[in-house]
């Protein structure tokens, strides 16, 4: 399913770019994202995963801990909850990895704009389908799905990446031993 994308929508994705710059000025792949609730800006996040020496801090995920944590302070129930990530978009300058795809399915988020395509861990389509309905895939807790649209900014985002990669990633783990060239690939 395409869309037209909008002003709003370029908007939004620029703010996505800008949450992309901060993680890459702190040493992080540049991942960055906005949550709009009603047209309105609820949350951000960037990438926080080697300053928090903790995998799972994506952008998404961190946008969704703050959401929770403010709606959880205000004792929203767990019904209202949903109903409010029932009408959020979530702007992300990098498809969603399959982690992050399903939180956002289970959550019941209503749509889901990225930029470039991920293809080694994409959650909406490159690798997984996580977007659509996951009830086949457990009883205990079914995702809802949620509409999917990529390639808004798709240049920016992958420019981003390049430019984080041509400077060399300074938290990658280092080989334990020097890699191999066997006659073939010469």
């Amino acid at each position: 399913m395409t869309r037209e994308f909008t002003s709003s929508d370029c908007g939004f994705m620029e703010l996505a770019l800008n949450q992309a710059k901060l993680a890459m000025s702190n040493l992080e792949v540049p991942v960055g994202c906005v949550i709009v609730e009603d047209g309105k800006i609820i949350a951000s996040g960037s990438n926080r995963t080697n300053e928090t020496r903790n995998a799972t801090r994506h952008a998404e995920m961190e946008a969704i801990d703050f959401l929770l944590e403010q709606w959880q302070k205000n004792e929203l129930s767990h019904l209202d909850i949903a109903e409010r990530f029932s009408r959020c978009v979530l702007y992300v300058t990098c498809e969603p990895c399959i982690m992050c795809a399903a939180a956002l399915s289970s959550l019941g988020i209503r749509e889901v704009v990225y930029g470039c395509a991920n293809d080694k861990f994409g959650g909406c389509g490159s690798i997984l389908s996580m977007h659509e309905s996951t009830e086949h895939l457990t009883r205990s807790r079914q995702g809802k799905g949620f509409v999917s649209h990529g390639g808004l900014m798709a240049l920016e985002a992958v420019d981003l990446f390049r430019g984080f990669y041509e400077q060399g990633n300074p938290n990658a783990p280092k080989p334990h031993r020097p890699c191999r060239i066997s006659q073939e690939t010469v």
